[in-house]
C-alpha cells in the first residue's frame, strides 16, 4: 500500500487531503494518480464509493496553475447533484493551492453562472446540456483545456448523452489528457474511448466482494451532535472487554480519546502521527488489558493483528467500502462472534447501501440507546460480577462482617447498597467534539431499464458568425 507522499503530490495538496482525513490512497487512487500525473490517458473501472473523485481530482489540482486566466480542466458529469458534489470536493483539495472549481449545471440561473465564470475558475465541473449552452454563448471556451474527465461515463451514455459528449470533446484541442471513469465498460464507453483517447491505460479497482459472516453488523442513524453520547451509552450497555472505535481523521481520534477519558473510560489512541515507539506502547497496553478501548484511524485498521476484540464501533462511516471490511474484520476472529456498530447521519444512508451490496450482507438498523439503557447495562454487569464472585471466591473472611451488618439492616437494603457502589453509573461530563462536515460521495441509485431519451443536440444560434463557427466538423481527429 502506497502513501500519498509516495504518489508525488505537492505539499499544498498533501496538506489539503490530510485535512480531509485521508491517510492512505484507495486502490483506484493508488493506480490512477501516478498515471494521470505522468500525463497518460486513463480508463478507470471503479464503482461509486471507491474514492474515484480524488483519483482524478488530485491530478487535476496538481496540474492547474493560478497564473493562467483560462479554464484548464473540465469534468463532465451526468447530474447536477454530482456536479455540485465533485466541485465541493475539488475546492477542498485545491484549498492550499488556491485552485478554484466552479460547478455548471441546468436549473441554476444562467446569468449568475456567467458572472461566476468571469472570475476565471481554473476548473469547471458541468453537466453536458448546460456546458453546451455556455459553449454556444461563448461563455465557456474549451480551446485551452489541458485535461478533461468523464465521470460516471456509462451512466451519461446510458442517459442518452452520446451526441453531447461527442460535441463537447470534439471542440477541445487534440493535444490534451483524457481520463474516463465508469462503473462498467460498455460498448458505448469503448466507442468514446477509441474515438477521443490516446492509447489509454486501463485500470480496475473494484472492491472485493467480501463477507464477514462471524460479525453481527448494525447501524444507528444519529445526528452528528448526538454521536458521542450515543457512543457512551453503547459502551455502558455492552461493557466490552476489548473494543476498537474508528474515526475518520487524526484530529477526530485524538478528540474522542480525550473525551472518553474525561468520562472515565480506559482508552488509548493510534494514528499516523504517532511514532513507532508510541504506537507500540499503546498496542501493548491494549493487548495486556491495561486499556479496554482503542481509538484508531483506518491506517490502524489495516495493520492491527489483535485477538479478543469483541466490538467495533465506526464513529464515522469510512469513505470507501473496503475500509469498512478492514475495520470490522478486527472482530469476529478465530471462530468467535463479533459485533460491529456503524454511526451514520441521514445523508449517509445511500453510502451504507453500497457497503451492503458489496458485502452481500444486510446491516441491521439499531435504535439509539438511552441513558436508562446504559444504566441497565452497567447494573447487569455488576450482577454478573457478584454472582461470579459467589461461585468462585472464598468468602469466609467476609462472612462475619456480613452477619454483623444483617443484625442492623435487612438483606435487600444491604444488597441494593452494594450493587449501587459497584455499578459504574453513566457519566454526562461535558466534552467538546468538533463536528465533521466531510461529505461522502453520493451513491448512484439503481436505474430501471427503459427507453433512452432522445439525444440532445445543440441548438443553432441566430447569430450568423456563431453559426459559421459551429458548422465545422463535429469530431476532430485524435490519431
Amino acid at each position: 500500500m502506497s502513501t500519498f507522499e509516495q504518489l508525488g503530490l505537492s505539499s499544498e495538496t498533501l496538506q489539503a487531503i490530510y485535512k480531509l482525513g485521508f491517510e492512505e490512497p484507495t486502490p483506484i487512487q493508488e493506480k490512477a494518480i501516478p498515471l494521470a500525473l505522468a500525463g497518460a490517458d486513463v480508463i478507470g473501472q471503479a464503482p461509486t464509493g471507491t474514492g474515484k473523485t480524488a483519483a482524478f481530482g488530485l491530478p487535476i489540482i496538481e496540474g492547474a496553475s493560478t497564473n493562467q486566466e483560462h479554464i484548464q480542466g473540465l469534468v463532465v458529469v451526468p447530474t447536477r447533484e454530482l456536479a455540485i458534489q465533485v466541485a465541493e470536493e475539488l475546492n477542498k483539495i485545491g484549498e492550499y493551492k488556491r485552485v478554484h472549481t466552479l460547478p455548471i449545471y441546468g436549473g441554476q440561473d444562467m446569468m449568475r453562472q456567467i458572472k461566476l465564470l468571469k472570475k476565471r475558475p481554473q476548473i469547471v465541473v458541468g453537466t453536458p446540456g448546460r456546458l453546451m449552452d455556455h459553449m454556444r454563448r461563448r461563455t465557456i471556451r474549451l480551446q485551452n483545456i489541458s485535461i478533461v474527465v468523464l465521470d460516471e461515463a456509462d451512466e451519461m451514455l446510458n442517459m442518452g448523452f452520446v451526441d453531447d459528449i461527442q460535441y463537447i470533446l470534439g471542440d477541445m484541442p487534440a493535444e490534451r489528457q483524457t481520463l474516463l471513469f465508469s462503473a462498467s465498460i460498455t460498448k458505448a464507453v469503448e466507442s468514446i474511448a477509441k474515438q477521443f483517447m490516446q492509447e489509454p491505460t486501463m485500470i480496475q479497482a473494484t472492491p472485493r466482494n467480501i463477507t464477514v459472516p462471524s460479525t453481527e453488523q448494525h447501524y444507528i442513524e444519529v445526528p452528528e451532535r448526538k454521536k458521542f453520547d450515543i457512543l457512551c451509552n453503547l459502551l455502558d450497555l455492552h461493557s466490552p472487554e476489548a473494543a476498537i472505535i474508528f474515526g475518520r481523521t487524526k484530529k477526530r481520534v485524538d478528540e474522542l480519546n480525550q473525551a472518553l477519558s474525561r468520562r472515565g473510560y480506559s482508552t488509548g489512541a493510534i494514528h499516523g502521527d504517532l511514532n513507532q515507539s508510541q504506537r507500540n506502547a499503546v498496542m501493548s497496553q491494549f493487548r495486556s488489558g491495561s486499556i479496554d478501548i482503542l481509538v484508531a484511524t483506518d491506517v490502524a485498521a489495516r495493520g492491527l493483528d489483535i485477538e479478543g476484540v469483541s466490538h467495533v464501533y465506526n464513529y464515522d462511516i469510512p469513505q470507501d467500502p473496503e475500509s469498512y471490511i478492514h475495520r470490522i474484520g478486527r472482530t469476529g476472529r478465530a471462530g468467535r462472534k463479533g459485533v460491529a456498530f456503524t454511526f451514520i447521519t441521514h445523508r449517509e444512508l445511500d453510502h451504507l447501501r453500497i457497503i451492503e451490496n458489496l458485502t452481500k450482507r444486510k446491516i441491521i438498523r439499531h435504535p439509539m440507546p438511552t441513558l436508562t439503557d446504559a444504566l441497565a447495562g452497567q447494573q447487569q454487569v455488576t450482577i454478573e460480577r457478584v454472582l461470579k464472585t459467589v461461585e468462585e471466591s472464598a468468602l469466609s473472611a467476609y462472612r462475619g462482617m456480613a452477619e454483623s451488618l444483617l443484625e442492623h439492616h435487612d438483606s435487600v437494603t444491604l444488597l441494593a447498597a452494594t450493587l449501587k457502589l459497584l455499578t459504574k453509573e453513566p457519566s454526562t461530563t461535558p466534552v467538546q467534539i468538533t463536528e465533521d462536515n466531510y461529505v461522502l460521495p453520493r451513491a448512484k441509485k439503481e436505474r430501471t431499464p427503459g427507453p433512452q431519451r432522445t439525444p440532445r443536440r445543440p441548438r443553432r444560434s441566430h447569430n450568423k458568425s456563431q453559426n459559421k463557427s459551429h458548422n465545422k466538423p463535429r469530431h476532430k481527429s485524435h490519431d
